[in-house]
């Protein structure tokens, strides 16, 4: 009894929070150039036009003559400027926007790294500090840019996106809109010196810029808009059937390529679900820290600081047994779906380890808890 009031209580304290925090509008494309910055604007004068209270946090026009067009009658925060390696460069001033507290702010280039020295080291945590405080923001952010997707990016694309955002701060926001443009015409816009200053067309065109990876990127900015709209249906439409409440867990290993790609797909479906999800690594003897090479378990570190980063609670147990542990913690937690990374063995492997994960699956089937197996 005494827990019911407890949740009740959180539940209404959540709801308080919510209330005070300021509205958050992200714009989403499958690349630079289709127009992201250039609808914010044109939002700005027509919220402007509306009476309210609109400034200019950042914008990046990328010296485009459209978009520059568009930030004349617009209030603007002036920038911080900031002494770096040398060098004077200009920050969105946070505590400018805070202290000024405007009913709504245009923050572009969600994805950005702030200047060494800065409060917080990414833009998204200063957006963060602004809706915090009861300000409304509109943002825009590029689909690479989103941290569950790297890897199809980068198999898409042959790119190492370094600057990424957390999906939890996709997830944050109350309105995802996709910004969407046909293949051929962003190819045309390059061409016409739309996008980049004309020296660097042609090694755009050589190497992000061609029609099969912008169709592709194309299809993962729709694919995250449908979620998006999906979460906001089940969020707030009145719920009048019961459904099972999804809880996944992630079981990983030290193989941090395999572990990294699965983190972030059991991130995409935890997000689907709006499920509450975790990640559980067994330590074995056989990977105590004392029989582990030191890179191994540097990367098993930055696995799981990314885990949490993506939403994750993370798990840390030490057993003989992977498979005891994962029934242990499956049970204990009341998950519903499990997911693994596809086993990689060799024959002899295949053989000696059969009878140990007919058990994970008898176990699991006794549970009625499903299992993902995850490529």
């Amino acid at each position: 009894m005494e827990n019911d009031r407890d949740q009740s209580a959180e539940h209404f304290l959540r709801l308080i929070q919510k209330s005070r925090r300021g509205k958050f509008k992200i714009y989403i494309g499958m690349s630079a150039g289709v127009g992201k910055t250039y609808r914010m604007l044109q939002e700005a004068h027509a919220l402007l036009r509306g009476g309210i209270d609109v400034k200019i946090g950042y914008v990046e026009t990328h010296n485009r003559a459209e978009t520059q067009a568009l930030i004349a009658g617009l209030p603007m925060i002036p920038r911080r400027k900031v002494f770096y390696k040398g060098r004077e460069l200009e920050e969105m001033d946070l505590q400018t926007i805070l202290n000024g507290h405007p009913e709504l702010v245009i923050v572009d280039e969600l994805a950005h790294t702030n200047i060494p020295g800065s409060k917080n080291e990414k833009r998204w945590q200063d957006v963060l500090d602004i809706l915090d405080a009861g300000i409304n923001v509109v943002s825009a952010v590029n689909i690479q840019h989103i941290e569950s997707l790297y890897d199809e990016v980068h198999d898409i694309t042959g790119i190492e996106v370094a600057e990424r955002v957390p999906d939890r701060v996709l997830q944050a926001a109350d309105e995802v809109v996709n910004i969407d443009l046909p293949a051929d015409e962003l190819i045309m816009r390059l061409k016409e010196g739309k996008i980049y200053d004309p020296a660097k067309v042609e090694t755009a065109l050589r190497n992000f810029f061609q029609a099969e990876k912008i169709l592709q990127l194309r299809e993962l900015a729709l694919k995250e808009v449908v979620t998006a709209v999906e979460r906001k249906v089940e969020t707030t439409l009145p719920v009048t059937t019961q459904f099972r409440h999804e809880r996944l867990m992630a079981s990983i290993s030290s193989n941090h390529l395999v572990a990294r790609r699965l983190i972030r797909k059991t991130a995409r479906l935890a997000a689907y679900y709006q499920a509450r999800w975790f990640v559980l690594y067994v330590q074995t003897p056989a990977e105590d820290p004392n029989r582990i090479k030191l890179d191994v378990q540097r990367h098993l570190i930055n696995n799981l600081k990314l885990a949490t980063e993506l939403g994750a609670e993370v798990i840390r147990v030490k057993n003989t047994s992977i498979f005891n542990a994962l029934v242990e913690e499956c049970e204990k937690r009341k998950i519903t779906t499990v997911c693994i990374g596809k086993p990689h063995f060799n024959l002899l492997q295949v053989i000696l380890r059969t009878n140990a994960f007919n058990r994970l699956l008898t176990m699991l089937s006794e549970s009625d808890i499903d299992l993902v197996i995850l490529s």
